[in-house]
């Protein structure tokens, strides 16, 4: 697919410099030579400033806002040399909370920093995927993974001892048995499955009243990506799904997942939902589609910009799936 990398979270081109990481002489000869700057984060909020075109602060790392105890994690490096690190500040309580504010896609909650200037804010990276330019979203995502996983992870799988990062934060060790971890990607397939003129949508329990989607399911074990699309429409819709291509694959830092795009073709028409798995399933004819994305369908909401499935959608109705 011509377009993939224009999704959100893709196609920024960062220069994540692995060569450095662990490195903290390489690493401070290039911060002397071309500058670094921080990218905080508050559970896993990043700071921004700016309305409708949000842009990631980037502070110098003496700001107050840190201290030399907090890690760095190191993301990569700019055009120009500048190197970029992301620092959790989650220990801070902002004042009349108790720490961390509501979760998932509906926290529109902001927080600012007593230490801030006017307008800058920790803001849920949801509410922000079309806000962001392309760096900035890529930055943004990679520090929420890596904050998502150091925090479910401090403890060694192999024997249970806490673990240390290491590795400028792509790395966590044991010090105990010699264990080596690295941050996990968990791979789902997100499938636009199409029937002559109409594509299946369904949607999740406690979603938004009308808002539907693309099917999607985690990949499994030892099962391809063709076969992880056929096995999960089946399962969530009952439709038989033959033919399946890749189109485009998006980070998707909630928690740690990687969105692979496909496109599939059913072979079977009747839907028969598995209310444990989704909540309601349906064919939508083409311009029923174009009207939900519009925003003038009396019934379906549209997936949400800057997720995959709306990208692919609007793509399938533009025919820029090629």
């Amino acid at each position: 697919m011509r377009l993939a990398e224009t999704v959100t979270f893709g196609g920024s081109a960062l220069d994540r410099a692995a060569q450095l990481r662990g490195d903290d002489a390489a690493l401070v000869a290039a911060a002397k030579r071309h500058g670094a700057e921080v990218i905080a984060l508050w559970w896993g909020k990043p700071l921004i400033e700016g309305d409708a075109e949000a842009r990631l602060v980037r502070l110098p790392d003496n700001h107050p806002i840190f201290n030399p105890d907090m890690p760095r994690f190191f993301l990569g490096r700019e055009d120009d040399g500048r190197l970029v690190f992301a620092c959790d500040v989650s220990a801070w309580v902002p004042e009349g909370e108790a720490g961390q504010t509501g979760q998932g896609f509906l926290d529109d909650t902001l927080q600012r920093h007593p230490d801030l200037a006017e307008g800058q804010v920790f803001c849920e990276l949801r509410q922000l995927l079309t806000r962001l330019n392309a760096r900035d979203a890529e930055l943004a995502a990679t520090a929420k993974a890596l904050h998502s996983w150091h925090l479910s992870h401090g403890f060694c799988a192999a024997c249970g001892v806490q673990s240390e990062i290491a590795q400028s934060g792509w790395q966590r060790s044991c010090r105990a048995c010699g264990t080596q971890h690295f941050p996990r990607t968990d791979p789902v397939v997100i499938m636009l499955i199409t029937g002559g003129n109409d594509v299946l949508l369904g949607r999740s329990p406690g979603w938004p009243d009308g808002m539907y989607s693309l099917l999607a399911g985690f990949v499994e074990p030892g099962e391809t990506l063709e076969a992880a699309v056929r096995r999960e429409v089946k399962e969530e819709s009952g439709i038989e799904v033959s033919e399946v291509g890749y189109l485009a694959s998006q980070p998707w830092p909630f928690p740690t997942s990687l969105m692979i795009g496909c496109w599939g073709r059913a072979v079977t028409g009747e839907i028969e939902i598995d209310p444990v798995e989704i909540a309601d399933a349906l064919w939508v004819p083409r311009e029923e589609v174009m009207a939900a994305m519009a925003g003038d369908h009396p019934v379906i909401k549209p997936a949400r910009p800057g997720a995959i499935a709306h990208f692919l959608l609007r793509n399938w109705l533009a025919d820029t799936l090629d």
